[in-house]
């Protein structure tokens, strides 16, 4: 199909540039050659990124003459389960690199099977079912991505994976302070129309979505003629577990930054 693509644009372009009165046409006979060049300089393989569960087969392509790597992401191969026939012709060889976990692929001259099959176990525990049909001579790369692994992380990693809403609500607050990411949070740069508390002048700025907290970070100015002692009675709801205000005197037209954890579903 892309040599199909790679010969028309080639033909498009060596038509328009016959056309030698019309500047735009050589202009566009030009760009069509270029096209067809891209595509014929594709190369045959590209990496292959596949998403695969526990005890899923995972389909892919491995190469008749060169290594195939695969790849786990955020885990390692433990072990590979083949069988060997004895047959040189018939069996294919696996090497486990130690260091990043990945194991690579290779076929002797003259093996005569259509695909490679074999099972792989990572260090995680999850076991996949490989099924490499063999193609092409260029070396092949395979990345599989397990999604259960992303909820591991985040278990394993979460700002209230092992400590109390309390000291989750701290580290948040020293992310949202460092404008950072956190673990376990989405974090939107959002905007919201200003609101006005007395002479105040509140207006979020930004948010920290997880499973159990909720950070926001708002700009507040003093709009009024004095000072103002700013608190958590001021600027924070019911809900909030913990407060941090960059200037709690705040003069007039002076503005300053809030950072508020408050703790999901809690009235």
């Amino acid at each position: 199909m892309m040599s199909a693509y790679a010969i028309g644009s080639a033909a498009g372009g060596i038509a328009f540039l016959s056309r030698l009165q019309c500047f735009a046409s050589r202009v566009i006979g030009l760009l069509l050659l270029g096209l067809a060049m891209l595509l014929i300089s594709v190369p045959a393989f590209a990496d292959q990124n596949i998403v695969a569960a526990d005890s899923a087969q995972v389909d892919c392509q491995a190469s008749a003459k060169d290594l195939t790597r695969i790849s786990l992401v955020e885990d390692e191969f433990a072990s590979v389960s083949k069988i060997s026939t004895g047959n040189p012709t018939e069996d294919f060889s696996v090497v486990n690199e130690p260091v990043r976990g990945d194991i690579y692929l290779s076929v002797p001259d003259g093996f005569q099977k259509g695909a490679l099959s074999f099972f792989g176990t990572s260090k995680r525990g999850y076991v996949y079912k490989f099924l490499c049909r063999i193609i092409g001579d260029q070396a092949a790369q395979i990345f599989v991505t397990n999604p259960a692994i992303a909820k591991e992380k985040a278990e394993e990693n979460g700002p209230q994976g092992k400590i109390g809403p309390q000291d989750a609500a701290v580290e948040l607050m020293q992310a949202m302070a460092a404008n950072g990411t956190a673990p376990g949070y989405e974090m939107r740069q959002r905007s919201l129309r200003p609101v006005y508390v007395g002479a105040l002048k509140v207006q979020m700025i930004a948010e920290y979505r997880g499973a159990d907290l909720t950070g926001k970070i708002l700009r507040i100015e003093n709009k009024g003629a004095a000072a103002i002692e700013l608190n958590e009675a001021t600027v924070a709801p019911t809900n909030t577990l913990a407060v941090s205000i960059a200037e709690p005197r705040l003069g007039p037209g002076k503005i300053t930054t809030a950072y508020l954890v408050s703790q999901n579903g809690r009235p």
